[in-house]
């Protein structure tokens, strides 16, 4: 079997017919079709009708193996009983109310008791809330304006945040070691850019350097301990460990984005660093699979929450059924079924990276646990240290092709090289994707 995109791309459009058709009468109604813009696989999104366990189905009737899993939230897989008992248990008691419920306050003590360094837990609906908070406590606790972030580093629909999601040096992005803030959006105003400094990421002296020329006006630095949108980059330990003690010493705030991560370890991927920020944001796996996000750190950063001096408030802020779901999600998720995620995502990354190694095709898979990503570049054994080594070698026809011919073929992962594993799935359906990737690759590579 010989592949190219523009077959693969025919056929997931004759399979996935209905869905194409959907999406052009959505978009009658909504912008391209479907409210986040992340959602295109290809020609348009797949439109599904139910899931349960590790696979959804189609509005065509097609049974896929979910490695996508609601980028990433689905920890236990779909309609899991201990969720889906909670909120049935819970919602004749109604389903929205302007007081605190109890169950908000049992939340966050489980967080509180998992992440070493979170002490206190705020509330929001989503991770990008929690992001936008994260970065004013920073701000108010440091009297400071501008925040620093990672090329390559996604933290939510803030204006701060798109900025170098994607960065291309055709686009201004500057040099490597001294990158300048691009946007990612329009509608971003320059005064935005001009509060926001960019990093490099895995580069410890450069960092140290646009810090400390910056530590007077920078209240914090926000990161992700392993890129999730920008693409699957993996984070030196000594980068890491070097980062927080220039945070540190220049009274910078260390901001741990764990909304994707906290899957990857039941003290948070901070505990596998060994390092403890001084916030937290957390989301994804915590709303159980419902909206819900949070800020977590030490005592003494949200004592202007006490005072009333910090502003933080939502309509549906801790709401009853994302904090009952969460609850059922988190005591589920423990550390035996940390494990056995752990260990899937080990054999994935293991078997194919050294399959890919011994037939020397340009392929390999990285990331911790049960979040990963994969690679097709430009040369065998090629890897990336980040974003911009991501943009420069990917070889993207051969990315779009493996995508889509994994939907072809049964398999949904995320388009932009993802893959999120859950409790639901068994060693056949690792045995599947290992397998398919395999067949996959042989198709584009086996006779070249």
């Amino acid at each position: 079997m010989s592949l190219n995109l523009d077959t693969v791309v025919e056929r997931f459009c004759e399979k996935f017919e209905a869905s194409g058709n959907l999406s052009e009468k959505a978009g009658a109604y909504i912008p391209g079709g479907y409210s986040r813009s992340s959602l295109t696989f290809g020609p348009h999104a797949i439109f599904v009708e139910r899931g349960e366990g590790a696979y959804i189905q189609t509005i065509e009737g097609h049974q896929l193996l979910d490695l996508h899993n609601c980028f990433s939230c689905n920890i236990l897989g779909h309609n899991h009983p201990a969720v889906t008992e909670a909120i049935t248990e819970f919602a004749p008691n109604g389903f929205c109310f302007g007081n605190p419920m109890e169950h908000e306050h049992k939340l966050a003590k489980i967080l509180c008791e998992r992440i070493e360094s979170v002490e206190k837990v705020i509330f929001s609906c989503s991770g990008s809330e929690a992001c936008l908070s994260a970065i004013r406590i920073a701000r108010a606790n440091t009297g400071k304006n501008k925040i620093a972030k990672f090329e390559g580093g996604y933290h939510g629909l803030g204006d701060e945040f798109l900025l170098s999601l994607h960065p291309d040096p055709a686009l201004l992005a500057g040099p490597a070691d001294r990158p300048l803030p691009v946007a990612n959006s329009a509608g971003i105003p320059n005064y935005t850019a001009a509060n926001v400094i960019v990093l490099p990421q895995n580069d410890l002296e450069s960092c140290e350097r646009i810090l400390t020329e910056n530590a007077s006006d920078t209240a914090g630095v926000i990161m992700e301990l392993q890129t999730g949108a920008g693409g699957v980059i993996d984070f030196d330990p000594d980068f890491v460990h070097g980062l927080r003690d220039v945070t540190q010493k220049l009274g910078i705030l260390l901001i741990v984005d764990e909304v994707i991560t906290l899957r990857a370890a039941f003290n948070g991927m901070q505990s596998l660093f060994g390092i403890l920020p001084d916030l937290t944001v957390m989301g994804k796996i915590i709303g159980g699979g419902l909206p819900l996000g949070a800020v977590g750190g030490q005592e003494k950063y949200f004592r202007m929450h006490d005072e009333h001096l910090i502003y933080h408030s939502g309509t549906n802020h801790g709401h009853p059924l994302s904090t009952i779901a969460g609850i059922a999600c988190m005591e589920t998720m423990n550390k035996k079924a940390y494990k056995k995620l752990n260990d899937f995502g080990s054999r994935i990354k293991t078997e194919l990276n050294e399959w890919a190694d011994e037939k020397q095709y340009p392929f390999f898979v990285n990331g911790t646990g049960s979040h990963l990503g994969y690679e097709i570049t430009d040369e065998p054994n090629r890897k990336y240290k980040s974003c911009r080594d991501m943009m420069t070698f990917s070889n993207e026809d051969n990315m779009q092709i493996f995508a889509f011919e994994m939907a072809n073929q049964g398999i949904f992962p995320m388009y932009r090289g993802q893959i999120a594993l859950s409790m639901s799935m068994s060693k056949k359906d690792i045995d599947s994707f290992i397998n398919t990737s395999k067949e996959i690759l042989d198709a584009l590579y086996g006779n070249s």
